[in-house]
């Protein structure tokens, strides 16, 4: 196994960044997923750590060895890693067995060796009742299993994994997030693991890795993205938090500060150090707000919309001090509330973002 080390990696094409000296340590035996929108260079940098393409600036490491850099570009094959595709490429005329064996055979591997490691990673994936079937007569499932089994045989130092779910209805996601869980478990291999989902990558990872636009967001366990976003991005993306205005008016040595917010001075969590600038931006969630108590200070506003969530509403609040802004809250059922009531929505948790400041 061997950890890896993205040093200030950019790749251009033309004039256009597809990535921005971007720099990620990944720890051996660590899950790291790399999480953004469509366009945020994701599967570049899947591309650059495999060796498919070169990079413009920085270097990459797989163990203490660098593999890409100013003037060394180690090809994909020598560089001891394993991928699983979105698309299994899976060969379509052999059995479960032959394509798990395939990349054996193309290295020569004795047959004892090659039937035993065979062996060993179909036990892995549950598949050895298989192994006699075609890819056609496989669920999605399995066939992300056996693409998932043909690269561990290889018995690489570090994983890729290139948005493998995304091809899967919602259900088999949830049993095939399992599935990696346990594979990373059993193996103790270096994985990274791209996508657009963040539940996928909050139910798998150690880490998360947030790109935007080509740049490093914030790298973090999925508690502290959702919690203590470090960036305006992070804060809206995960969880889709709601980024507001606010005015810093004092701040405590305990990493928590005074702040108002449409004419309500709120206690907000705050990264140790120092100050914030005034004004703001903060981080609200949903989990964070709720219908004032009576008697109890709130935000008054008119409620516009109520979804049923199953159990609870997910309520859509408008402030009357700022119209166009809309917060979001849950309420438990039976909603004592309707659309078009009056409400004073209280603000019981949110974070500043360090550095934020509003317009």
């Amino acid at each position: 196994m061997a950890g890896l080390r993205i040093d200030r990696v950019t790749k251009a094409f033309g004039t256009a960044k597809a990535l921005d000296a971007v720099s990620i340590d990944v720890a051996d035996g660590e899950f790291l997923a790399v999480l953004g929108p469509s366009g945020c260079g994701k599967t570049t940098l899947l591309r650059l750590i495999a060796g498919f393409d070169r990079l413009t600036g920085g270097s990459i490491w797989i163990g203490d060895r660098e593999v890409s850099g100013a003037s060394r570009q180690v090809p994909t094959e020598e560089r001891g890693i394993g991928i699983v595709f979105q698309s299994y490429a899976l060969w379509p005329h052999m059995t479960v067995i032959e394509n798990v064996a395939y990349g054996l055979n193309v290295a020569g591997v004795g047959r004892e060796t090659r039937d035993r490691r065979v062996a060993e990673a179909l036990d892995l994936v549950g598949l050895q009742s298989y192994a006699d079937r075609r890819p056609a007569l496989l669920s999605g499932g399995q066939r992300q299993r056996v693409a998932l089994a043909r690269c561990l045989v290889m018995e690489p130092n570090l994983v890729l994994l290139d948005e493998p779910l995304a091809n899967l209805d919602v259900h088999l996601r949830a049993s095939m997030e399992e599935e990696f869980r346990r594979f990373h478990e059993r193996t103790g291999k270096t994985m990274v693991y791209i996508t657009h989902d963040q539940a996928e990558a909050m139910a798998l990872a150690d880490r998360i890795a947030v790109l935007n636009h080509g740049l490093l967001e914030q790298v973090a366990t999925a508690s502290t993205l959702y919690r203590e976003p470090a960036t305006e991005m992070v804060a809206g993306f995960i969880g889709q938090g709601m980024v507001v205005p606010v005015e810093v008016r004092s701040a405590s040595g305990d990493g928590a500060c005074i702040a108002r917010f449409l004419g309500l001075d709120i206690r907000f969590r705050r990264r140790p150090g120092a100050l914030p600038p005034s004004p703001a931006l903060a981080c609200l969630r949903t989990s964070g707000l709720s219908l004032a108590a009576p008697g109890e200070a709130g935000i008054p506003g008119v409620i516009q919309r109520m979804i049923y969530q199953g159990g609870f509403f997910r309520a859509e609040f408008r402030p009357d001090a700022a119209p166009s802004l809309t917060l979001v809250l849950e309420v438990q059922e039976p909603a004592a509330i309707t659309v078009g009531a009056r409400a004073n929505v209280a603000v019981r948790d949110g974070w500043i973002i360090p550095e934020a400041a509003a317009p």
